[in-house]
């Protein structure tokens, strides 16, 4: 039997048989998306000209159905063109095994998001712990063959330990910091950084991006996680540091104090006029909207508080084993 690698390779005693779709079940907690786009296009197009070359991996469950290990996207597109039955190998393998077969199947594809790695690496690194903890009566993680978990999936993965183990971390994100990150609205070593902070403190910290309209460069995130740390981060402390200017940006609006102190009490902190002038533009772009007849962006008066892909997918043996 195949073990988890090459996912896709035929033993000589394996057979491929048809499975009916209503019988093939996701991956529980697959991290891998199945998306709509120009690549899903082109292998609806392919398997609708030639066919599924490449069958399905899938491992019985006790229900009677298949959980697919491998062919996420291949069913996908199956299912658009009416397929009611699938080529499949059929593979028993544990929980771990399947796990670490799913993960290895699909870091082939040529686009992959980091929410995608980073939730995949720590779905392997898990059931490699499992399992080398149960087979080799050691601490469950420890090492295996006098190497740690994390040595032998960058091995396998081609990162370097350190760089699997900021994946690692990178999931620890609440989903609002991993979409921006997926976005490319936040870059990822300062979504490491911010994956340090705790659960409300990665809360309060959309908040602040999403007021101040700006996100942290690596160097204030290491001082929000720093701050996190000594429990001193606060709202208001995120939001100051957010506004700060950072590195690169040349254009730069400068008052001086007598020319605020006009509009605002001496005793207000610099922090504290830079949020009530942010608050105040709010509402200013809010009534422009509404007197150019645009739907307004809801604002609330107030202070702040304290390369397109060949047709060469998994259907015609290429990288997306999807």
């Amino acid at each position: 039997m195949s073990m988890p690698g090459n996912v896709n390779k035929i033993d000589d005693d394996e057979r491929i048989v048809e499975i009916e779709m209503e019988r093939l079940r996701p991956f529980h907690s697959h991290p891998f998306k199945v998306k709509d786009d120009q690549e899903m296009k082109d292998l609806i197009d392919s398997i609708s000209r030639y066919g599924i070359l490449t069958p399905l991996v899938v491992r019985p469950l006790p229900e009677g159905v298949y959980e697919i290990i491998s062919g996420h996207r291949r069913k996908h597109a199956a299912e658009q063109l009416g397929f009611r039955k699938l080529p499949v190998i059929i593979r028993v393998l544990t929980d771990e095994d399947a796990v670490v077969s799913m993960v290895d199947s699909n870091m082939h594809r040529e686009k992959i998001l980091p929410s995608e790695k980073a939730y995949a690496y720590k779905m392997k690194y898990e059931a490699m712990k499992q399992k080398s903890g149960r087979h080799k009566g050691s601490r469950p993680g420890h090492s295996i063959k006098g190497k740690k978990t994390v040595q032998i999936m960058g091995e396998e993965a081609g990162e370097s330990p350190k760089q699997l183990q900021r994946y690692l971390k990178i999931a620890e994100l609440i989903p609002e910091l991993m979409q921006m990150l997926d976005k490319g609205e936040i870059s990822f070593n300062p979504a490491y950084e911010s994956a340090f902070l705790k659960v409300e403190e990665q809360q309060e910290l959309v908040r602040a991006i999403h007021f101040v309209h700006s996100t942290p460069s690596i160097s204030q995130a290491q001082r929000m996680k720093k701050m996190s740390k000594e429990g001193t981060l606060t709202a208001d402390q995120m939001r100051s540091i957010l506004s700060e200017v950072k590195k690169g940006e040349i254009n730069r609006v400068v008052f001086k104090n007598e020319q605020l102190y006009q509009f605002f009490p001496k005793e207000q902190t610099a922090s504290q006029i830079k949020m009530e002038i942010l608050e105040i533009l709010k509402l200013w772009k809010a009534q422009s909207q509404v007197n150019a007849g645009k739907k307004p962006v809801k604002a609330k008066r107030g202070r702040p508080a304290g390369r397109k892909s060949k047709a060469k997918d998994q259907n015609t043996g290429g990288k997306n084993n999807g």
